[in-house]
């Protein structure tokens, strides 16, 4: 390994969001411009990050050539339309989907006179498989007629922060880019999953690039590590209408939690479930596993996750807080977050959580641009394998 003094890459963060990308991504990259429509978030953004090179409008009206220069662009496009639990409405241009600002995003990058050397586009798991990789396979298509060579990951936040939240990536460079070390022949067992290989398969190209990526260290973090033991709690009548939402088997989860005869932190959503009557119940389902269920937008009281608190035998309830939404995501408890608990709530359940960035970052997209750099600013010191 020898060290070298290279420019720090540049980088771009196309559907900002509250700036958990940027809040990723600044250890490896200067983010030198963001854009977000929605106000409350890039109020959220602003109070972190600035508000210097913060776009804040629709897409639609961002021209590429008023964006700097840079390395890297990522856009984290609108998922609704491409996730499995949403309606699957796609990406089509003509009936102007959420999902479908994709498009608005390659028009930004042919606008500009220099389009970032390397691209990441982050999305529900969806985006790999619905229409059987239909709508990946356009998406894919469309950057390879741009001139880059692209292949898919799926990483799951699980591997590093205590919730399960799986996404999937497309990670393109420009041809001739030095690659070699950073891709394999074959399809790994970790981050080239089902998804991934679906996408492969529709796509047929054989100029599809497995990147590679190391295994991340084992987590040792369950959310009751998270979790803050001193918030305000349910009444007694609250906590037992939850309970009563139980099915027989997550009844046997809270009895197995109280039976421990130590304190157990658990997580649940109410979900509307088909039981064997043929009528629609709502449940309860819970888990005392350390792991909370992917944080989601707060879209009614089904979408907000409750915390269950056993203790001497004695059952607390009460909604998740927004500092352990946070902490889900692996932000810093310094990290600002303003407006209303559901305000700070989407703000959490759209964003990407920070340690995937930041590994991504690390291990492939930060050596890729060190590699390639060709933007001019600050400089500094890294290991490079030669």
């Amino acid at each position: 390994m020898a060290r070298r003094i290279l420019p720090r890459p540049k980088a771009l963060d196309f559907f900002s969001g509250s700036g958990l990308v940027t809040e990723g991504l600044k250890r490896y990259f200067d983010v030198v411009w963001a854009n977000d429509i929605c106000a409350k978030k890039n109020r959220i953004y602003a109070e972190n990050f600035g508000s210097e090179g913060l776009a804040q409008c629709p897409i639609e009206y961002v021209k590429g050539v008023d964006i700097p220069r840079a390395d890297m662009a990522w856009a984290s496009f609108p998922c609704q339309d491409l996730s499995l639990a949403g309606n699957l409405a796609g990406m089509d241009r003509e009936k102007r989907t959420r999902s479908s600002l994709f498009w608005e995003w390659m028009r930004v990058l042919d606008e500009m006179p220099q389009p970032p050397p390397i691209l990441a586009v982050e999305n529900v798991v969806g985006f790999l498989v619905a229409e059987e990789g239909g709508y990946f396979r356009s998406a894919y298509q469309a950057i390879r007629k741009r001139g880059y060579i692209a292949g898919a990951l799926q990483i799951d936040a699980i591997n590093f922060v205590p919730q399960s939240r799986p996404r999937s990536f497309l990670i393109a460079v420009k041809e001739g880019l030095r690659v070699r070390e950073f891709v394999q022949e074959a399809p790994g067992p970790i981050y080239h999953t089902k998804g991934v290989v679906t996408a492969f398969r529709a796509v047929g190209d054989k100029g599809w690039v497995w990147w590679r990526l190391p295994k991340a260290p084992a987590r040792s973090l369950t959310f009751g590590d998270l979790c803050e033991l001193d918030c305000p709690v349910h009444s007694e009548e609250e906590t037992q209408r939850l309970m009563g939402m139980l099915s027989e088997r997550n009844l046997q989860k809270l009895r197995a939690a109280i039976s421990s005869h130590r304190r157990v932190v658990g997580t649940g959503y109410k979900r509307i479930r088909r039981e064997e009557d043929g009528q629609k119940h709502q449940r309860l389902e819970i888990r005392f596993d350390g792991v909370a269920g992917c944080l989601r937008t707060p879209n009614g009281g089904s979408s907000r996750q409750i915390v269950l608190i056993v203790s001497d035998e004695t059952v607390k309830t009460r909604l998740m807080s927004i500092r352990e939404t946070a902490r889900l995501m692996g932000l810093r408890d310094t990290y600002q977050l303003l407006g209303s608990y559901n305000d700070a709530y989407r703000a959490m359940g759209d964003a990407v959580a920070v340690p995937v960035t930041r590994w991504l970052s690390e291990h492939l997209l930060a050596p890729l641009a060190m590699r390639n750099c060709t933007s001019k600013g600050r400089t500094f010191e890294v290991a490079i394998r030669d």
